[in-house]
């Protein structure tokens, strides 16, 4: 990659391979046009009482310039969904982060001035902060200090809204917060310490105690263990459902992809679910499943998932996992692609990472995979060209403008399991309602009204042709 000498992200020199030189190491450098501070100064007033003020930091490692960059603008884009108002961001040229500081001993004190400058009141870093980290940064920095998980956490805590979803955001945050419990001295102490405690309770109470960090411990572990048993309640249900479909074998397409890749608006333009749509990140939390039908009639359901993201915090992995499992019990994976997006490439890759993870010790093989490329009304052209290279059997399709979804309804057609008894029937006039069944669940070969009944020859299930035994030809 070739990069001015004024670029802020010069890489090492053909002579180094994992060293960088003094200056790009020690180099914090601004990110331009990730600001979100409003132009119009009337509203500040307003902003502040609404929003908090961040500053965003990232390092800057062994990944190309544009993944850096667009790391940095997703992390902002996660600022806002937050509702925050992003002021500043900056990347720093490292090896790897500092096991301290983070961004390096030394320019914690130039963010510090940062902070200062722009009235910041949160400070976000685009990674995940060692306990060590956090509590140095926020001791030298002043502020509170919020690193990509915790951000994402807190999305998901404000857009869950099911009972399922609730429990799941609140066992992941509790899982994250509790390595990251930390006393602030004698002040948390429930009980006075040793005998030179000048308050103390007397016989039988002096002694270390028990401070309120042990307490907190201790009601974060009892909460974690319900929360575990609600949602393994909540996943029975889950599956009881699941098996009810997998009884009537109708066959289950599940829609997975990048938060924001219009995943459920391809869902309401295929089934007019009428689902939410909204041009925010991690929009769809709680899974919607709606009936669909094939252009022969086979019937299906679609299922709109929650959404991925680079660096999906493991700890939300885990308490989904019921949830995310639904891709993997599918007969088919709609795998939708943000066209619009600069690097869709790396979405694909961040996807296909987070369905590894969930099916990583499961017999069972992944379903196939069915990629579409939406938005192709709001992309670059030059993009577009570049993907129909590299993704040559993906689908490329408009849900806000319908262009190429009779072709992608197609495609699904094509992909989900077809029946496999063919059967010769005839069926009295008396039988309606099975001629209307066959119609909808089974693949019609050809069929022919006589003065007896309906005359049928079809591709159906198992159960199906059983109820045709009495009727056959």
């Amino acid at each position: 990659m070739t990069t001015s000498p004024n670029s802020p992200f010069r890489g090492p020199g053909p002579t180094s391979r994992g060293e960088l030189d003094l200056e790009e190491r020690s180099a914090l450098r601004r990110v331009p046009g990730l600001s979100t501070e409003l132009a119009d100064v009337t509203e500040v007033e307003y902003r502040q009482l609404r929003l908090e003020r961040v500053v965003l930091v990232g390092v800057w490692t062994d990944d190309s310039a544009a993944e850096a960059t667009a790391s940095m603008a997703e992390l902002a884009r996660l600022a806002e969904t937050a509702g925050s108002q992003v002021l500043d961001a900056m990347v720093q040229r490292r090896e790897r982060p500092d096991p301290a500081t983070y961004i390096g001993s030394g320019k914690v004190l130039e963010l510090r001035e940062i902070v200062l400058r722009t009235a910041a009141d949160t400070v976000i870093c685009d990674g995940e902060l060692t306990p060590g980290q956090l509590r140095q940064l926020e001791a030298k920095l002043k502020v509170k200090v919020v690193d990509r998980t915790a951000l994402i956490l807190d999305i998901f805590a404000q857009h869950a809204r099911s009972r399922e979803g609730k429990a799941q955001v609140e066992l992941a945050q509790l899982s994250y917060f509790l390595p990251r419990l930390r006393g602030w001295g004698e002040s948390l102490s429930r009980q006075a310490g040793g005998a030179g405690g000048g308050a103390s309770g007397g016989v039988g109470t002096r002694g270390p105690g028990e401070t309120k960090l042990e307490t907190d411990r201790r009601r974060i572990h009892r909460r974690l263990a319900k929360l575990r048993r609600e949602i393994a309640a909540m996943r029975t249900i889950r599956d009881t459902k699941r098996g009810r479909r997998r009884a009537n074998e109708v066959p289950n397409v599940a829609i997975v992809g990048y938060t924001n890749a219009g995943k459920s608006s391809l869902l309401n333009v295929i089934t007019g679910a009428g689902v939410l749509v909204q041009d925010a990140l991690f929009a769809t939390l709680d899974p919607t499943t709606r009936r669909a039908s094939t252009p022969q009639g086979q019937e299906y359901t679609l299922t709109d998932t929650v959404g991925f993201v680079r660096h999906l915090p493991h700890q939300l992995v885990e308490a989904f996992r019921s949830t995310l499992e639904e891709t993997a019990d599918a007969d088919l994976l709609l795998h939708v692609v943000d066209g619009a997006d600069p690097m869709p490439e790396l979405q694909v890759e961040a996807v296909r990472e987070v369905l590894a993870e969930i099916t990583q010790n499961r017999e069972a093989p992944m379903p196939p995979e069915l990629l579409v490329v939406n938005k192709i009304d709001d992309a670059d052209q030059l993009v577009l060209s570049r993907l129909r290279h590299v993704l040559p059997n993906a689908s490329f399709v408009s849900a806000h403008t319908g262009a190429g979804i009779a072709g992608l309804v197609q495609r699904i057609a094509d992909g989900l399991p077809q029946p496999h008894v063919e059967v010769d029937a005839l069926l009295p006039w008396t039988e309606g309602a099975l001629v209307a069944r066959v119609h909808a669940e089974g693949e019609m070969l050809d069929t022919d009204h006589t003065e007896s009944g309906t005359r049928l020859r079809a591709r159906v299930r198992p159960d199906l042709a059983g109820a045709l035994a009495a009727y056959l030809v």
